[in-house]
């Protein structure tokens, strides 16, 4: 089968389309035919060797895939062999065939296209799990939202209105802030134009947000907590600029603010919270007020430029890999 293989870490350049063995599954694990992979900024972390959980080289990114169940390993109950599915896999999405954990595979409802399915797993449910399982939002919180142009932050932004929450965004790149508009966000800052503290200082009347969610690290985590209000929460999930300071104590002591640095692998092991997301994220497809931004499909033998277009942070939305393509 045809898949896209990293061998060593690098740029774009060490994505190679190659011939590799089909994978078969074992115990508790679904052999999926895949349709589409989602493209997410952990694959650019995994390619260069940066991704912050284990991997060995050499690997086949792609953790969220969609397609055709093929084939079931012993103990796999709740799926068929040709059930149109959603999955996250421990990597090896970038390729025609991949193993997923059967309890993280999801028979679509008739719905919801295989496009979609491929593009909301990751995103979706970290906003949903920063929402609700961190933190509890509530009618009428305040909510700062990083990168509010790019995929996770278009999912909070939508999920945040949906509550009856506040919404400001920041982006830094012009255009970025037109989607994140039309979804409800109250105001969009553009980082490279305005200073985000002074704006959310206006904004709340000098209280600060209840809620922060930072995707960017490096000075804008630094000063998200000069923006957060007493006993409010940041919540980080990637550091896109770069490492942010060093001790966390000195910025959550001046107003007792809370921090956490989430990750969407934590919550996968558990079922109970793993199936109150998908419940969540279907049930929203399913009512029409969610949408999920798909920007483009690209071929699998152009993936080095879908991880160009990541990595330029140009893109307001989700970008797959069509396979085969």
């Amino acid at each position: 089968m045809r898949a896209v293989v990293v061998h060593s870490p690098g740029g774009v350049y060490a994505l190679s389309l190659e011939d590799v063995p089909e994978p078969e599954p074992g115990q508790g694990e679904v052999l999926i035919e895949v349709a589409f992979a989602g493209c997410n900024w952990a694959d650019t972390q995994v390619r260069s060797g940066i991704y912050p959980h284990p991997y060995d080289f050499p690997v086949i990114p792609g953790m969220e895939v969609s397609g055709i169940v093929l084939d079931l390993g012993a103990g796999v109950d709740h799926l068929g062999v040709g059930d149109r599915v959603t999955a996250l896999s421990n990597m090896g999405g970038y390729a025609e065939k991949c193993i997923a954990d059967a309890t993280l595979v999801t028979k679509l409802p008739d719905t919801v296209g295989l496009d979609v399915g491929a593009a909301f797993p990751v995103q979706a449910l970290t906003a949903f799990h920063m929402l609700y399982t961190v933190y509890n939002l509530k009618k009428d919180d305040v909510v700062l939202v990083h990168a509010a142009g790019g995929g996770v932050g278009l999912l909070v932004i939508q999920m945040a209105v949906k509550a009856g929450a506040r919404v400001i965004g920041t982006v830094g790149t012009v255009g970025k802030e037109k989607m994140a508009l039309q979804y409800g966000a109250e105001r969009i800052v553009n980082l490279r134009q305005e200073d985000f503290v002074a704006a959310v200082d206006e904004i709340t009347q000098g209280r600060g947000v209840d809620l922060v969610i930072d995707s960017l690290g490096a000075e804008t985590l630094d000063r998200s907590f000069d923006a957060v209000a007493v006993l409010g929460h940041v919540i980080n999930i990637g550091e896109a600029q770069g490492k942010p300071f060093g001790n966390i104590r000195d910025r959550v002591l001046p107003k007792s603010s809370s921090f956490t640095r989430f990750s969407i692998s934590h919550v996968m092991p558990n079922a109970v919270l793993w199936q109150r997301g998908m419940d969540f994220v279907l049930q929203a497809l399913a009512e029409n007020w969610l949408e999920i931004p798909i920007v483009q499909t690209i071929p699998m033998d152009k993936v080095r430029d879908m991880h160009r277009q990541i990595e330029g942070r140009q893109v307001a939305g989700k970008l797959l890999l069509a396979i085969p393509g």
